[in-house]
């Protein structure tokens, strides 16, 4: 009995002892020192979007890259294209039908530091699937969300592509 009442002090005192050290202790990314928006090279102003899948993309592009409104930003430029094709290639009595989207984004980064660096154009593409079941709303829908998912992967794919390009 007596050695359980000596071991609560003790024990008390080690928990506060780990939390006392564990406090001190904090959370940062190990292999860089801050994000890579706050680096200025990356910095981008954004045109004005002409079509929902622009205003994905430069969302998408916005959020890592950081927005710069400075005059002398470099301009990305987007635009986005899509088609849909149907995945079968036979007649079939099932009403649920397999589609493919596929989504074509071009992007283009003038400088406007009165640089002579060339303008970097990158063109990429993605697809999506969806199902269309012959009811108008949800295909429209379904249609719609396939564009979407394919546009915010073609604006992953460019955030890739402007990363290489930048590292050259």
């Amino acid at each position: 009995m007596s050695l359980s009442k000596a071991l609560r002090p003790i024990a008390l005192a080690g928990i506060l002892a780990m939390s006392a050290a564990l406090g001190a202790c904090s959370f940062a990314p190990v292999y860089s020192s801050g994000t890579l928006a706050s680096q200025p090279l990356l910095n981008l102003a954004f045109a004005k979007p002409n079509s929902r899948l622009e205003q994905v993309v430069y969302h998408e592009l916005s959020l890592r890259f950081g927005h710069s409104e400075a005059p002398d930003a470099p301009l990305a430029q987007v635009s986005v294209s899509t088609s849909a094709a149907d995945t079968m290639l036979s007649q079939t009595a099932n009403p649920e039908k397999p589609v493919e989207v596929t989504a074509t984004a071009t992007l283009t980064i003038t400088y406007r530091d009165g640089s002579s660096k060339p303008p970097i154009k990158l063109t990429r593409f993605a697809t999506a699937g969806y199902t269309r079941s012959d009811q108008v709303l949800a295909d429209r829908e379904a249609a719609r969300e396939a564009a979407e998912r394919a546009a915010k992967a073609a604006a992953e794919s460019l955030r890739l592509g402007l990363l290489a390009a930048l590292s050259r």
